[in-house]
């Protein structure tokens, strides 16, 4: 059996029970100077399929010479993908990869054994103000994928499934849905989309993933009758057929799941493990900081700086 973190053999069954097993509220903090709301981990829902980490930044207003700096820094046995839904990140990585983060495309790193990134706002973004706001996710591997090699992928906006009709336009980011696959290789079965719904447009979830969850970027839902706003992420029990409803001013969601893993993960700053062994491993070889022959190296073109192992 996969593992459920929130299973519990004596729930209630049939009318005792509603359509919404968890209910998050995410947590604002202050991150590079800009807002972000932090859905993932909660501290009674660790994940919703394999997807460990949730943070959305922003909607903000980045002014000029006050963009995005965020440092070189590691990772280990995840993969990140960070959405965008206005404004543009520079990311470099340890492999060599140079690319820009875009509206609606995908950026899939998996660190697997260790890879080390940055992302920036270093060109013309700088000079003028960029409104900036996107969703960043983590996305813990399996046990059998925590040591591969680490790998970049990019699929363009254009590249990704699009479901139109009846006042909703559906983006498949990752994995499958509806009959659909997005053309990025993922270490294990889900799905993640961004869903924009007209007023009183309904969207159903899709039934044949294990675990399964949604959230409000914008606007808000009823589901089984209750209202949800912005900011709400809800997480629905395993094999439930159910839709949501936009409100009136209509609605943004993030929709992502999938199967469970086969335990639960540790995680500590950039860090995801199926054991604290690992992290304690990957700690040391940051702070050891041997770019030329050690575990992590920095991002090629990126190399004058990085973040230090925190308590150090």
């Amino acid at each position: 059996m996969s593992w459920n973190p929130t299973l519990d053999p004596h729930c209630p069954t049939g009318d005792g029970v509603d359509a919404i097993e968890t209910l998050i509220v995410s947590r604002a903090r202050d991150v590079a100077g800009f807002a972000v709301r932090r859905a993932l981990p909660a501290p009674r829902r660790q994940m919703v399929g394999p997807f460990i980490f949730f943070d959305q930044m922003g909607p903000a207003e980045l002014l000029p010479n006050r963009g995005l700096d965020i440092r070189p820094h590691p990772h280990i046995g995840l993969g990140t993908v960070s959405y965008l839904f206005s404004g543009r990140m520079h990311h470099r990585d340890s492999l060599g990869t140079d690319a820009w983060i875009e509206p609606g495309a995908v950026n899939w790193m998996v660190a697997g054994h260790g890879i080390t990134h940055s992302e920036r706002n270093d060109d013309a973004t700088r000079t003028a103000p960029m409104r900036f706001f996107g969703i960043q996710t983590w996305v813990a591997l399996p046990k059998d994928h925590e040591d591969r090699p680490a790998s970049f992928q990019h699929a363009a906006r254009a590249d990704l499934p699009m479901l139109e009709g009846e006042g909703k336009r559906v983006r498949l980011v990752l994995g499958s849905a509806f009959g659909e696959t997005a053309p990025v290789d993922t270490p294990s079965r889900l799905f993640y989309m961004d869903a924009v719904l007209q007023p009183g447009a309904k969207i159903p979830l899709p039934d044949d993933h294990e675990d399964r969850g949604a959230f409000v970027v914008s606007g808000s839902v009823q589901v089984a009758g209750d209202t949800f706003e912005a900011g709400r992420m809800m997480v629905f029990r395993p094999g439930d057929r159910l839709s949501m409803t936009a409100g009136p001013q209509g609605a943004r969601l993030m929709l992502l799941g999938g199967d469970t893993l086969e335990g639960p993960r540790h995680i500590w700053w950039n860090f995801v493990a199926s054991s604290r062994d690992r992290i304690e491993e990957a700690k040391e070889a940051w702070r050891k900081g041997d770019w030329q022959n050690g575990r992590f190296q920095l991002p090629v073109g990126d190399t004058d700086e990085h973040i230090p192992l925190p308590g150090t």
